[in-house]
Parts: structure tokens; sequence; C-alpha cells
């Protein structure tokens, strides 16, 4: 079965540039951003019963003319994508992966999936859409995380904020390798990854159950298919190299060190990162911090409570059933 692929992580970890390798791959095609999986699993009761094929137009024209959604990246021809989710199994994981089924098919690719950093945090429904996917689990020093995540211009929050979002996606990840089934969840390491691509990306397609190919060393050959106007994707453009790791260092204030260090040491030491030992944070900081993690995780509890309710009272069937993708599966726990 050709298998979706689904590439996590905080942001700012480099998926983007894992991205481009697997998509550099002759087999495997993973599009830029897509914004559109998961604002129609929330808005799912809004579609009707896909069993009706004007639902299903409706549902396409949603997902190709919102916007917000990344579709025009893709590439895709409008009107042909939303008769293809029309002729779809009805089922919103279906429809889902008919767009990223094209793209594929656009590229000449056999598998297809998705890239964004938040999916991390949003696994339990992510398998319920693609019972079969399989996920690849980018992880980077949480200090460069930060640090690169608070220079850039569409962060919206503090340094706060971006521990605390290193933090859920670390645990959400361990949660993962807890309960997924066997070939569905894969981590590796950023720094590594850069440091020597070829046995790391050999041990993915391993995972993957692909063969290897060395053009997977030269994302920068297919970069192109990102957008452009991503400014801060433009290392991607450039050979291959370990220059970001460790940026922190002079990106990070001494006291985001401290917070850094004193909130997420056993998880930063886990993956062999070493601490400066630059010891406990102000409490004012602490404090702060303590602030916005219990807002995120309320924030997270009200999200599942609402999910967990529309789950009780519909019994839709939501995972994908393309040709070899999610047929006969339960979705992960």
């Amino acid at each position: 079965m050709e298998r979706p692929i689904f590439v996590v992580g905080c942001p700012r970890s480099g998926t983007t540039l894992l991205q481009l390798m697997l998509h550099a791959h002759p087999r495997i095609a993973i599009p830029p951003e897509t914004r559109f999986l998961l604002p129609a699993y929330y808005r799912r009761a809004h579609f009707g019963d896909l069993r009706l094929r004007a639902n299903r137009r409706a549902l396409g024209e949603w997902i190709t003319g919102t916007r917000g959604h990344k579709f025009p990246d893709l590439g895709l021809d409008t009107a042909e994508t939303v008769r293809r989710i029309e002729e779809a199994p009805p089922t919103l994981g279906s429809a889902l992966g008919t767009v990223l089924r094209e793209y594929a098919r656009r590229h000449g690719k056999q598998r297809w999936g998705d890239k964004r950093p938040a999916y991390i945090q949003y696994l339990p429904e992510l398998f319920r859409l693609f019972p079969d996917a399989q996920v690849v689990h980018l992880i980077r020093d949480g200090r460069d995380c930060v640090g690169s995540l608070k220079g850039m211009k569409w962060w919206e929050h503090d340094s706060h904020h971006a521990v605390v979002t290193w933090a859920n996606a670390i645990d959400a990840g361990h949660e993962a390798a807890r309960h997924c089934p066997d070939g569905s969840y894969y981590a590796l390491q950023y720094e590594h990854l850069v440091a020597d691509p070829a046995p790391q990306l050999s041990a993915l397609c391993e995972f993957l159950g692909e063969r290897y190919d060395p053009a997977m060393l030269h994302p920068e050959a297919v970069a192109s298919v990102n957008p452009r106007r991503k400014k801060h994707h433009a290392r991607t453009h450039k050979d291959v190299d370990s220059a970001a790791v460790r940026a922190w260092e002079e990106r990070l204030e001494p006291w985001e060190v401290q917070l850094c260090e004193y909130v997420l040491g056993d998880r930063l030491r886990a993956y062999g990162y070493e601490l400066t030992g630059l010891g406990r944070p102000p409490a004012a900081v602490l404090a702060r911090y303590a602030r916005t993690r219990a807002w995120r995780k309320q924030a997270a509890l009200r999200r599942g409570f609402r999910d967990g309710w529309h789950r009780i009272v519909s019994d839709d069937d939501l995972a994908c059933h393309l040709g070899g993708s999610g047929q006969d599966l339960q979705p992960a726990p």
C-alpha cells in the first residue's frame, strides 16, 4: 500500500528541509503546507452527508476556494480537483487525500502526504483521517527552535509560548512512540540530519519501506516547489549544512536560555543536548511561563472536549479510502 507520509515537529525545527528531502525522492511528493486538513476536520459537521455528491462538491469548493488555505501553492487545476473530490469515496479523509494524491500525480510520484509542524499536536485527529499514515517527527534543540521563532515575523507570541510549543511537541512525540502501531511513527534529530544526511535518510527510507535515493541529499534542487514568498525558508535553496546548529547562543537572551534549560532540561538531555548551567531564571519569568503553560493546557482540553462530544454524537466514517490508503484499517488510538 502507498501509505501517506506526514512530516511534523515544533515550528522552526527543519521540517521544510525534511519535506524537500522527501520530495526529492523519485516516488514521494510532499507539498508545501496546505493548511486545510485540520480546519476541515473541525468543521466536518458543516459539510453534511458526504454520500451526497452535492456535499462532496461543496467540500471541494471549500478546500480549493477558502482564503487562508494554501491550495493555490499546489499548482493544481481547481475545477479538476473539485471533480476528483466529487468522484472520491464519500469520507472526509478521502476528499483531503484526493488533493494530496493529485499533487503527487502532478509530479509523477506514487506516494503522497503533507508537512505541517502543528500536526504533532493533532496526531489522534490525523490518524482518524489517515489510519495507515506514517508520521515522521523531526526534533531540534529546543533552544534553537525558540531562538528561531522569536525572529519570525509571523510568530505572534513571546518566548514563553515558544518554550511551551517545543515541550508540547516533544511530549506528543513520546505519546505517539508509546501508542502508535509499529511502523507508524519515526523520530530523527535535525542536528544529525544536517551533519551526516545519507545514513539518516537511509534509515528513514527503511522505515518508510522505500529504497534510499541519493537525490534526497540535494533538497535545494527541488526547493522551487515551495513558495518564494516565504523568505524564512531561504536556506533550503542552498546546500545542506550545520550552520544553524547552536544558533541560539547568539539569538537568546540569558534569561531565555535559563528558562529553556530550567523547564526543558530533562527533555534536552534526553536527546543529548548539553546545558550551559546558567541556573534558575527569575521568579517573574517562571511565573509567566506557568501562566502560559496553564492557558495552553486549558485550550487543548477545551478543544479535546468539543471533539470528543462530536465523536459521541456522530459515527461518521472519516478514514481515507483511496486505493490502498485506509482500507479495512482501524484508526490508531
